[in-house]
């Protein structure tokens, strides 16, 4: 270890994740060969002696094996420096007022109830409710290992298709809402930002946040005038930090900003965020006539969407980071 190590407190703690990371992985890799030579061993003796109870359980463990060699087997594809990184998730109603509104508010549920089952933290930074029910708009702050490797292929627009609980007439509706991942960046990754291209307004909170909701000027709104990107956030009582939380937020979306831009891919992300609508979703959740969420990239399915809906999205995100890897 270098002597200066804790120096760079940031930089400490980065390098200490990602030796943690590495070392669970390889621990991992070390504890799946000689558990597959264990399982070779008695599995073998068991043929030998005829013994159908053994034969058994020793296949039972080969599953349970193969389900542990896959997951490592993920972690393997996030690769990208940024993959290791906490994100930020960005979720929009699409048109439609009530029905896109409550959707957006399912999939922030959706999202959070994954990143809850993880252990991972979450913060809330930014909410702006519907005018009867759900969101407009919010973001939400996700803190763990290789969250943003995860979730990055979450980004686009998810469709709803479900009778509508806010329909007298009990009529089939379907919704949209965009979400949008981008990473937590550190101080290893520079981000340049200049004064003269910000334009930063006040307002006062008008979501969840406390006593201070509606009596201080403390949400903070920042325009990046070259890129057009806007970041807001309200959930501090302190101006200043709302401030702080919205120049990391737009240090995140200018990084991902370039990295798209570097991969030409940013001219149809901004045109499928313009249009929030058919023919640009990137997964379907249908809930009638017939029960069935289908992701339209990878063609992955799941017949329970009450599951997916509580947060039961690793398959998901299992098979896109496959695709991203073919």
């Amino acid at each position: 270890m270098e002597p200066d190590f804790w120096k760079n407190k940031s930089k400490a703690e980065k390098t200490l994740k990602e030796k943690k990371i590495y070392e669970e992985l390889t621990n991992s890799f070390e504890y799946s060969q000689n558990q597959l030579n264990e399982i070779i061993d008695l599995h073998n003796l068991a043929l030998e002696e005829n013994n159908k109870i053994v034969i058994k359980e020793t296949e039972n463990n080969l599953i349970k094996l193969y389900k542990i060699t896959k997951k490592n087997e993920i972690k393997c594809f996030l690769s990208h420096e940024a993959d290791i990184l906490d994100t930020y998730l960005e979720i929009h109603a699409g048109a439609g007022g009530t029905e896109s509104q409550d959707w957006a508010d399912m999939l922030r549920r959706m999202y959070t109830k994954w990143a809850l089952s993880k252990n991972y933290k979450c913060q809330l930074i930014s909410e702006h409710k519907g005018d009867e029910a759900g969101i407009k708009s919010s973001t939400i702050k996700i803190e763990g290992d290789y969250v943003y490797g995860f979730l990055k292929s979450e980004s686009g627009i998810h469709r709803l298709v479900r009778i509508s609980p806010f329909d007298s007439g009990a009529r089939r509706h379907t919704s949209f809402a965009s979400v949008w991942a981008y990473p937590v960046i550190d101080e290893s990754i520079k981000i340049e930002i200049l004064d003269k291209d910000l334009r930063i307004d006040t307002y006062r909170s008008s979501g969840a946040g406390g006593q201070h909701v509606n009596t201080t000027d403390s949400a903070v709104r920042i325009t990046h005038i070259p890129t057009k990107i806007v970041v807001q956030c309200q959930n501090d009582r302190s101006q200043h930090k709302n401030k702080e939380t919205c120049m990391n937020m737009l240090k995140a979306r200018l990084y991902e900003y370039e990295f798209k831009k570097k991969e030409k891919e940013l001219k149809n992300t901004e045109e499928s965020k313009s249009d929030i609508g058919w023919g640009h979703q990137i997964r379907s959740y249908v809930l009638h006539p017939y029960r069935m969420v289908k992701d339209n990239r990878t063609n992955f399915e799941s017949s329970s969407p009450d599951k997916v809906l509580d947060g039961e999205i690793d398959n998901f995100l299992e098979s896109s980071l496959y695709k991203l890897n073919d």
